[in-house]
């Protein structure tokens, strides 16, 4: 993209209606000037500045009348993002703006070429490299990054991409595209052919091969590698061997070649090759939405312009059918399991653009094929609905029922004490044991637990639900149970494994999930465990439940506890609630709110919520209503009650013990702008305090890191405003 940057003068003479031409001829305007040029062009060559926008310098000046305030950067920020110091104008009166318009047309792509000379780093997976290259007229060696997939040391490259500024590598070319052209010196094809690229062949056997047939040694190697038998130590099977691996070499260039030829990004390249291996394009050209569905990474969106590319006919049948399947997909990412017929085929004929017969034709096609499957569902209202599952979101919803059935209707048990036992003594011991009496609900929960296979807890906030499974598992402990506690999420984990006294896990790493799914426990290899406590169930989704059902052993207890009211689950399904509602798992709800949570405003207010009431808004100790129409006041009020308001009431530690939640991650007040925020009050940058740059952020000593699943890290201040 090309930058223009355009300076403006603001300052206090302005604003008293004085004259700004004045200022704009001072010293310190035109040093302002260059500080601002330099920061503006820094951070957009390092990636920070994706969109028109408004730098604004000091941060304390409003912008000039005319200047919407909306996107603004505040310059001291910017500039401690790019150099990591303390600016210097703090004592300047003086304020200016750079407006940054960043066209919409494209800079044409470089082109670069030049030798492999080594590979630092590459990824098998994906095929990302970090790769030294030698250029012509150049003694230096020039490092390149990006997608490599084949290329090997010694081989001529001309690749296509931008030159960058790495903050901590400096100058690099990143590839977007490249076409290999096979060495043509001496020392070219030796390195090139003691690479490792063909197996077989090292370095001292390469310079053999070489001496021997000398700049016709790739020629000799692509149209007759039987003569390869010709130079000294090679024999007949170690020819083959790497006349073999010529080929294969070959071919995946071939495939890479043919991929970019249809528009497919280098990287989807890979992704692609690394599936179907030879059969590449052969699947791409024959059945392009296939990629959809087994490549990583690839939607329905990526294959249907790949599909474009090859000619394949807007309203093609094979095209509708993958976007019913997508249209279904789309719908399970909102949470659904399926979509009534009706609503699929109007919502895919809109996302196609094809006629409403043609989709509802594929559909029913589709469905014979078994691409998805439809079958007649009950509504509470008595009428029956054609509902349409994608396959694994069906047998999911099947398998789980019928899981669930099996382990309710098991003939063993694995907690026989507790079928004869004298409940009175019981709960008399556990009342001695815990210093506290259960309410009648809680007695019920605790003897459901304990003498039904599968059983559901439920209840608002304050109900007891925790000192309840606290209960359950004393009693089971007392009897020698083996005792497994798990939950959608580590917090939950963690608070699970606090009340319980019992370690606790979260569901995935109970399970030991493998990528793609796939668990080390299942029905074959069910868990070692007499009772299975899953807290925060709202949260499970219909896969991960039926994978947790697969591997309760049958006759072992397994009990779901959480707040239909609270959290959904992030993917399809709505499993608590389906439970709740099925009459046919054992449930108790409790409804009693104890003393101590009544005088809790959260707790009050949630219930005043889910009972269709608006909260209280005042006289409450624990909840407070900061009401602020003007989005772009929003995230300046809510540092100011993390950082200034809540350490004066409470005497909190804002970076230890506040968490702040937003509902998005852009805008004026999303997660985004409220971490750079946060972070700027409460861990600014300071001379000699370390820090590091990642991924276009800054991290100080003092910011709070939250990990997400796979180990990526996410965004930090020192309060962490994490989107939900």
């Amino acid at each position: 993209m090309a930058l223009e940057i355009q300076l403006s003068p603001c300052c206090v003479a302005q604003e008293r209606g004085e004259d700004g031409p004045a200022v704009e001829q001072s010293f310190e305007w035109h040093v302002m000037s260059i500080v601002l040029r330099v920061v503006c062009l820094s951070a957009y060559r390092n990636g920070n500045l994706r969109r028109s926008t408004i730098v604004r310098y000091p941060p304390s000046r409003r912008p000039p009348q005319g200047i919407t305030p909306r996107g603004i950067i505040k310059g001291r920020a910017l500039y401690h993002q790019t150099r990591g110091v303390a600016p210097p104008w703090r004592r300047w009166g003086h304020g200016c703006y750079a407006i940054l318009m960043i066209s919409s047309t494209p800079v044409p792509l470089a082109t670069l070429e030049a030798v492999l000379e080594r590979i630092t780093y590459a990824n098998e997976e994906n095929g990302y490299t970090v790769a030294r290259v030698a250029t012509r007229g150049s003694a230096d060696l020039t490092t390149v990054v990006g997608n490599l997939l084949g290329a090997q040391p010694g081989e001529s490259l001309r690749m296509q991409g931008i030159w960058k500024s790495h903050p901590q590598f400096g100058r690099q070319f990143e590839v977007r595209d490249y076409t290999t052209v096979l060495p043509a010196t001496i020392q070219g094809i030796r390195r090139y052919l003691g690479s490792g690229l063909i197996k077989g062949i090292g370095p001292k056997m390469a310079e053999r091969i070489v001496a021997h047939f000398d700049l016709g040694t790739l020629r000799v190697i692509e149209e007759g590698p039987a003569r390869l038998i010709e130079v000294p130590g090679l024999g007949p099977k170690r020819t083959r061997m790497i006349g073999t691996a010529w080929e294969e070499q070959k071919a995946i260039k071939e495939v890479m070649l043919f991929l970019q030829g249809v528009g497919v990004s280098t990287s989807i390249a890979v992704r692609i090759y690394k599936t179907y291996k030879d059969a590449s394009i052969s699947v791409v050209k024959n059945e392009p939405y296939k990629l959809a569905g087994d490549v990583w990474g690839i939607g329905f969106k990526t294959a249907d312009k790949i599909a474009q590319a090859l000619g394949i006919p807007h309203d093609s049948p094979q095209r509708v059918k993958a976007g019913l399947q997508f249209t279904l997909s789309e719908a399970s990412e909102e949470g659904h399991c399926y979509l009534p017929e009706a609503e699929l085929v109007a919502k895919a004929t809109e996302i196609l653009g094809v006629e409403a017969a043609l989709t509802a034709t594929c559909l029913e096609e589709l469905s014979r094929e078994e691409g998805v499957v439809m079958e007649y569902l009950p509504r509470p209202e008595g009428e029956k609905v054609t509902a349409v599952y994608l396959v694994p979101f069906h047998r999911a919803e099947v398998s789980l029922a019928n899981g669930l059935l099996r382990l309710l209707r098991a003939p063993n048990e694995r907690l026989p004490a507790f079928k004869d036992v004298t409940w009175n003594a019981a709960l008399g011991w556990l009342q001695t044991a815990t210093g506290s009496a259960l309410a009648p609900e809680q007695e019920q929960a605790v003897r459901l637990a304990l003498t039904e296979r599968v059983a559901v807890l439920t209840g608002g906030p304050g109900c007891g639900k925790s000192f309840t499974v606290r209960s359950i598992v004393a009693l089971a402990k007392a009897k020698r149970a083996k005792i497994v506690l798990a939950a959608p999420t580590g917090r939950a984990a963690k608070h699970l494994s606090e009340l319980a006294g019992v370690e606790a896990s979260t569901l995935h790493r109970l399970l030991q999930l493998r990528p793609g799914g796939d668990a080390a426990f299942d029905r074959d290899t069910p868990l070692d465990a007499d009772l299975v406590v899953v807290d925060e169930a709202s949260m499970l989704d219909v896969l991960l439940a039926n994978t947790l059902a697969k591997a309760v052993a049958p006759g072992a207890h397994l009990l779901f506890v959480g707040d239909v009211d609270q959290l959904p689950s992030v993917g399809a399904g709505e499993v608590l609630r389906d439970l709740l509602s099925s009459g046919v798992i054992p449930s108790v709800r409790l409804t009693q709110i104890f003393r101590q949570a009544q005088q809790s405003g959260v707790v009050t207010n949630a219930h005043r919520i889910n009972a269709g009431q608006m909260p209280v808004t005042r006289g409450l100790d624990d909840f407070f209503l900061f009401a602020q129409d003007d989005t772009e006041q929003v995230a300046d009020l809510v540092v100011d009650i993390v950082a200034n308001r809540l350490p004066r009431k409470f005497g909190l530690d804002p970076r230890r013990d506040v968490q702040v939640l937003c509902p998005m991650h852009r805008g004026p007040a999303g997660a985004g702008v409220l971490n750079e925020k946060l972070q700027e009050a409460l861990t600014p940058a300071r001379p000699g305090q370390p820090e590091r740059r990642s991924g276009g952020r800054v991290y100080r000593v003092g910011d709070k890191i939250t990990g997400s699943f796979a180990t990526t890290m996410t965004r930090t201040s020192s309060t962490v405003a994490s989107a939900s």
